[in-house]
């Protein structure tokens, strides 16, 4: 009976595995180890991992027929890890991602890339699922996905199926340092549709950089906040530089939101907040002040 369960799961991995690599292509890109893509439409249009990507010209696709064809990069989105390409005159079946019951940690996954010209399965489990996240970039992933799935070449780009043979989303090892990734189907969704659209995600942009810094006892109890962002960079013509904000200024709170790391600012910048006029809250000489910034557009996007 255990003899003959086994083989029942084992033909079932081989055959979701042999269905999923009609899905899955080869993207070389890179000088050294190839990633990996997944077919997102049947016009050509390929989802693959920014980070194993990194040049625009000379790409090329290997398909499951074994033949290669050359591929252009329709946007990028690099705080997702997502690249889009596009390949001319090539029917690829699409991947499918139904919606279905949330993720659990524990879940069985199949994952399949293509380093070569055949593909590679490897079997792994879902290690952690939480809520939403933030990319050290400041892009919003839906949901928190780590896999136990080998980072072995070609993995990044991977098509990530659950047990029952949906897809849940697509590896990547360049989200998180030393982990795989499950890109979820509703970032994938989302992000491909704005570089289909723009070449890139319209962003928010204030045009500086900063640094959290704890405050001296006498500004904690001023201003009732212990760690501010020093501003260590100010953009030349920026909505930051026109609204008078100078290199050393400590950003207290920005839009009433109060700002202890970078990321937070970088998550209260959305596409929605774009050409608003956004209050911000400063130090500046141990003295309190208020500006008024008008959001502008990150570069990168039509």
């Amino acid at each position: 009976m255990a003899h003959d369960l086994l083989a029942e799961l084992s033909s079932r991995i081989a055959a979701l595995a042999a269905e999923a690599a009609t899905h899955v292509v080869r993207v070389d890109g890179r000088r050294r180890a190839p990633g990996s893509g997944i077919a997102w439409s049947a016009d050509g249009v390929v989802v693959a991992a920014h980070h194993a990507l990194p040049r625009d010209e000379g790409v090329t696709v290997g398909l499951p027929s074994g033949e290669d064809a050359a591929a252009e990069v329709v946007g990028r989105d690099p705080t997702t890890d997502v690249a889009v390409l596009r390949v001319r005159g090539v029917a690829l079946p699409p991947a499918a991602f139904p919606d279905g019951a949330p993720p659990a940690a524990g879940e069985l996954l199949l994952g399949v890339s293509r380093p070569g010209r055949s593909p590679r399965a490897g079997v792994g489990l879902l290690a952690r699922a939480a809520g939403e996240f933030r990319g050290a970039g400041g892009g919003r992933v839906d949901r928190f996905l780590e896999t136990t799935l080998e980072l072995r070449p070609g993995l990044s780009g991977a098509l990530v199926l659950r047990a029952d043979g949906a897809a849940l989303g697509m590896a990547t090892s360049g989200l998180v340092r030393g982990a795989a990734m499950a890109l979820p189907a509703a970032t994938l969704r989302r992000v491909v549709e704005a570089l289909l659209a723009h070449g890139g995600i319209r962003r928010g942009y204030l045009g500086l950089a900063t640094w959290p810094v704890p405050l001296p006892p006498a500004l904690r109890a001023s201003t009732g906040e212990e760690i501010a962002l020093l501003v260590s960079h100010v953009d030349p013509e920026s909505p930051a530089a026109r609204a008078g904000i100078l290199l050393g200024d400590a950003l207290l709170s920005v839009g009433g939101e109060t700002m202890q790391d970078p990321r937070e600012l970088l998550a209260l910048l959305g596409e929605e907040r774009i050409g608003d006029a956004v209050a911000v809250r400063l130090l500046r000489a141990g003295e309190v002040r208020d500006v008024a910034v008008t959001v502008g557009v990150r570069g990168g996007a039509r």
